[in-house]
């Protein structure tokens, strides 16, 4: 048996009300402390303990993780705002240290108190952070109804956000923004996307948004499948109902990496990311143009997070994290290419390919026969006009091949 070290980092979570709002444990924490960090604004709330050491968080952050943690030991306590693991440095600190040398005095954070001012069922919403974040990250979000809770990154935030509703069909949507909840510079605005002309937001604010849509407006299903013509591509593209079933195949968990290889314009790397906020994708593609629509494509489908790797595979794919899964749709003939995402692969992860011509067939053929799996053959067939009537056009049969690497 070994010792568990006495929990010598604090966390106290404190709002706009400071050091009243404080509980006693919580104050105890501060004054008895060696060493206070937090930002300026958090310092500034907080009394000063005479002999006692103060740091103000660094830009970035992480340069003041060692001297943090030289401290290891003595009574170290961190200011942060209102619940410092949802959003907050709280999780970061978590991954430094271990959570029995920790100890924290979360307060109500902005959720929270966004919610009661509004009387919004927290549950129901959808709690996110624009700070530090592409404001694009809310797209995977917005449908008729919806409500969210926002974190802004600045007082531009709400002017930025009501531009990109309006943009996307969203301008009747509600926004109220909150400042400075729970202080004395509290201050509570409401308007709609199109309605929205207030400049004077104070940084610390969060925006409440219930969304409305007008006619036209592009809201992204949940199921796979996109319509095509919403990607940038030059052809080079997994059609949709092709896509549909490779999604199912690829079968996206949570928090997995899938790598895209010959990505084209990413459209399945894309639809990888929107089926959970916690996935992630490298999309691979050996072209400068397809590979500038696939950061396009990211962008204006709300999942700025994808990767890009231009290059060629294999050799592009070196040092890039082990995949969950694989989707090989271009390249697949190259050489090693297979033999590289094979070995790659976490065990129990997928790997899926697609073929249209001959030979890719062919190789998908002798690569089932070697690594087992399963076989599909797909015909899909659209309706077109043809003169005053209409008539079926076949795509290009897709053959599809899944192999599951063992446990």
């Amino acid at each position: 048996m070994t010792s568990t070290p006495a929990p010598w980092l604090t966390i106290v979570g404190i709002g706009e009300d400071g050091w009243g709002g404080l509980a006693s444990a919580a104050r105890a924490a501060v004054t008895e402390a060696t060493l206070v960090v937090g930002g300026v604004r958090h310092l500034a709330l907080v009394p000063e303990t005479a002999g006692q050491e103060r740091l103000a968080w660094p830009s970035p952050l992480s340069d003041a993780f060692p001297a943090l943690l030289a401290r290891r030991g003595q009574k170290v306590t961190v200011l942060a705002s209102g619940d410092p693991h949802w959003f907050g440095i709280g999780a970061t600190l978590a991954r430094l240290v271990p959570a029995e040398e920790t100890r924290a005095f979360p307060a109500p954070g902005a959720f929270t108190l966004a919610a009661s001012r509004l009387g919004w069922a927290l549950q129901e919403v959808t709690c996110l952070s624009l700070h530090g974040r592409p404001l694009e990250t809310v797209i995977p979000h917005l449908f008729p109804r919806s409500r969210l809770l926002l974190l802004s990154w600045d007082g531009t935030t709400p002017a930025k956000l009501a531009a990109l509703l309006r943009d996307r069909g969203f301008g009747p949507s509600a926004l109220t923004v909150l400042e400075a909840m729970g202080g004395s510079r509290e201050r509570v605005r409401a308007a709609t996307a199109d309605g929205w002309t207030e400049a004077d937001v104070l940084d610390l604010n969060t925006i409440a948004l219930t969304c409305a849509i007008t006619p036209g407006a592009r809201v992204l299903p949940r199921g796979p499948g996109l319509p095509d013509d919403w990607f940038q591509h030059d052809g080079k593209i997994t059609k949709r109902e092709v896509r549909a079933v490779v999604l199912s195949h690829l079968a996206p968990g949570r928090g997995e990496m899938l790598w895209d290889v010959g990505a084209g314009s990413g459209s399945v790397a894309i639809e990888w990311l929107l089926a959970d906020p916690a996935n992630r994708a490298v999309a691979v593609e050996s072209r400068t143009d397809r590979t500038d629509s696939i950061r396009a494509n990211a962008l204006s489908f709300g999942v700025p997070g994808l990767s890009v790797r231009e290059g060629a595979a294999p050799d592009a794919l070196a040092d890039l994290p082990p995949p969950d899964a694989v989707f090989i749709g271009g390249g697949l003939t190259g050489a090693g290419v297979v033999e590289a995402c094979w070995q790659a692969l976490r065990p129990g992860g997928r790997l899926v390919a697609t073929a249209v011509t001959l030979e890719t067939e062919a190789a998908l053929s002798q690569w089932h026969t070697t690594l087992g799996g399963s076989l599909t053959r797909l015909s899909v067939e659209r309706a077109v006009p043809l003169g005053n009537f209409r008539g079926w056009r076949p795509l290009m049969p897709v053959t599809l091949w899944r192999a599951d690497k063992p446990s």
